[in-house]
């Protein structure tokens, strides 16, 4: 069932979902049944499964002189979702990046992930890799999460890159993207950034999931800028509580967002071991007042977090 389809049938019930990261390589299933199977008690209609992009690694040879070896940490998206959808029975959304991939790879893994029921993609264009200064595409493959989206489209209609191919099978899929409270920290300004994510709707993206954000504000004042930018799109609250009190400086500094003065002042006060519960409790409130807004869905980045996690939502629900 496509995401959508949730949205519009919960009607003005707000519905919950998690997000989860492959393991490590050298892992297995065993991490993310740990995570999900005492958060599937909140009956999630949908799972969303991260991709990450390979990355480089230096392996010193006997002559001195340096490998340059690339290798992907956390593979198994396409596995771990199928995983999910037979353990659980409910929807896994895979995230599909433009970085790592080819045009041609991105069609196959299409497939793939259509052969196995797979309904709904979350289209990114991913971050770059560790040490580049910027975004690097692969070889013929997408530079911009637009183009993705916009290839998604295609295959949904039967196009394919192969000309030759006539009456292809169409695909169904309801594609997601990312969404920027405050703004994507590569756009100049945050007009540009929300004409950026309208072209990604024009294209055919049918939901946005917002990065995380850490005051409401900024949520409800992003929802109105896109209305008023023609963005009619649902937008899903993006939700990860405060855990560690060097992620006041972390968070931030990776993500290019705004931590609330009251948020710091509050974890500021407290020992280093009781971060969490004022995460927790800040995390609540904001999923609170977000659900007394009726947004559609409050989606958490677990972490692998389940007990942090739990606790939020069992305040909530």
């Amino acid at each position: 069932m496509k995401v959508t389809d949730y949205f519009e049938k919960a009607g003005d019930q707000t519905l919950v979902s998690f997000e989860v990261l492959p393991p490590l390589k050298g892992g297995g299933m065993k991490a993310i049944f740990e995570t999900l199977d005492p958060l599937m008690e909140y009956k999630p209609p949908f799972i969303d499964v991260t991709y990450h992009r390979e990355e480089f690694i230096y392996n010193k040879r006997q002559s001195g002189y340096y490998e340059k070896t690339a290798i992907r940490k956390r593979p198994g998206t396409v596995g771990i979702c199928a995983s999910i959808m037979n353990r659980y029975g409910v929807d896994a959304v895979p995230h599909l990046i433009c970085g790592g991939f080819s045009k041609e790879e991105t069609e196959n893994a299409l497939i793939d992930l259509d052969f196995l029921g797979v309904e709904n993609i979350l289209a990114l264009r991913g971050d770059a890799r560790k040490f580049d200064n910027k975004f690097i595409p692969e070889p013929d493959g997408h530079h911009y999460a637009v183009d993705l989206v916009k290839q998604i489209s295609g295959i949904n209609n039967g196009v394919y890159l192969d000309s030759n191919i006539e009456d292809g099978a169409k695909t169904d899929f309801c594609v997601g993207i990312a969404g920027y409270p405050e703004k994507h920290f590569e756009s100049p300004n945050f007009e540009l950034d929300l004409k950026y994510t309208k072209a990604k709707v024009d294209a055919g993206a049918s939901y946005i999931v917002t990065q995380m954000f850490f005051d409401n504000k900024v949520y409800f004042e992003y929802v109105e800028a896109c209305r008023k930018a023609g963005i009619n799109v649902p937008i899903v609250p993006g939700l990860k509580p405060l855990t560690r009190k060097y992620q006041l400086n972390s968070i931030p500094r990776h993500f290019y967002i705004n931590m609330p003065s009251d948020l710091v002042k509050e974890a500021e006060k407290v020992e280093a071991k009781h971060v969490k519960e004022v995460g927790i409790e800040w995390c609540a409130q904001q999923s609170k007042e977000l659900k007394d807004a009726g947004v559609p869905c409050l989606h958490y980045y677990t972490m692998g977090d389940a007990d942090t996690i739990s606790r939020i939502v069992e305040s909530v629900i």
